[in-house]
């Protein structure tokens, strides 16, 4: 296993640069005069001097290889420009706006990958029974249903209607507390609890419950269906009907031999969900207003911020590829059989 695991470390920073040799070859599209922001991370610097001038002091003539090698060494040393959407370097933008992401994620999780298991594995074992059909009608629903739907709904019945869960990280009266609070990780839930500011903590938690609610409910669908079927498939294979001939207890049989070899899609469809969930809800942190990397990454895009844009790409490509390889990782967990050829 520790082989295993030394591979796949040792493929990662290969794969990241071929990553990042793709997003240098897209923004070849761009002219040097757009190409520039990402080498300048003091907007002042644009101002100052002629951008010809720029141009030439950076290279963006020089051959491709140049450039590239040029552009990699400044990403090693945390310079990617300045993002003028946020008015902030892009390193420093999302290290602001990601551990709001993070903090939608972590309580996403559980619904989503645990609650999708467990409800796809009830499924399939009441396989045509009431409670079979009543899943499948809402992983439908919830598979069936756009985002932006979904979370529109949510937004008008529990804001518009009730008034319950109002959009945005936090509400007006809680940002100097924020200001003046020491900040230990970014995420308010539990820089709150280590300041002891419990009445925050309140807060943040009631404007979490909306945009949690709708990306587990959407999400939540995909991990369902994935395990029902995988289980489905489980439950009918020889060994299993082995192990019930043993006299072994169905609930024994269900969690010691089939729900174990039934998570190898799971797992997989699970660790592209945990990437792209990662890196930014787009669409629910606009709906909502939650001040999000994803949200960040909208506003880029509307005003056509490069810098923050290939940032935003770039941070993506590191989240796909540090998730992918703590799934390979994971698939020997749950099955160590696999191992590379």
């Amino acid at each position: 296993m520790i082989s295993y695991i030394a591979r796949r470390v040792v493929l990662l920073p290969v794969v990241l640069l071929g990553l990042s040799f793709m997003i240098f070859l897209m923004m070849q599209f761009l002219s040097p005069t757009q190409r520039l922001t990402a080498f300048v991370s003091d907007p002042t610097k644009l101002r100052g001097e002629a951008p010809e001038a720029l141009i030439e002091m950076y290279g963006l003539n020089d051959s491709l290889l140049v450039q590239y090698s040029r552009w990699l060494n400044n990403i090693l040393h945390g310079n990617l420009g300045y993002s003028t959407t946020v008015s902030l370097p892009v390193t420093q933008a999302i290290a602001t706006y990601f551990p709001a992401t993070l903090e939608l994620v972590l309580f996403s999780i559980v619904p989503v990958i645990f609650g999708g298991i467990m409800m796809g594995s009830l499924a399939a074992c009441r396989h045509n029974r009431l409670i079979d059909h009543i899943v499948r009608i809402l992983a439908i629903t919830g598979w069936s249903l756009p985002t932006f739907v979904a979370g529109l709904l949510a937004l008008a019945v529990f804001y518009g209607l009730l008034n319950w869960f109002p959009p945005g990280r936090v509400s007006t009266w809680a940002l100097p507390i924020i200001h003046e609070m020491h900040r230990y990780t970014g995420i308010y839930t539990i820089d709150a609890i280590l300041n002891g500011q419990f009445r925050l903590l309140l807060d943040v938690l009631r404007h979490l419950v909306a945009p949690v609610a709708t990306v587990s409910f959407v999400s939540w669908a995909l991990i369902l269906r994935i395990t029902r079927s995988s289980m489905l498939e489980t439950l009918r294979q020889d060994y299993i009907t082995t192990a019930r001939s043993k006299g072994l207890t169905e609930r024994t049989v269900v969690r010691r031999h089939a729900r174990r070899n039934a998570l190898i899609p799971v797992i997989t469809a699970s660790g592209l969900l945990m990437a792209s969930m990662v890196g930014g809800q787009v669409v629910v942190e606009t709906v909502f207003n939650y001040k999000g990397i994803g949200w960040w990454a909208t506003q880029a895009a509307t005003q056509f911020d490069f810098p923050a844009i290939i940032g935003f790409a770039l941070f993506n490509a590191v989240m796909l590829v540090t998730v992918n390889l703590i799934v390979d990782i994971l698939y020997v967990v749950a099955d160590p059989r696999i191992r590379l050829s």
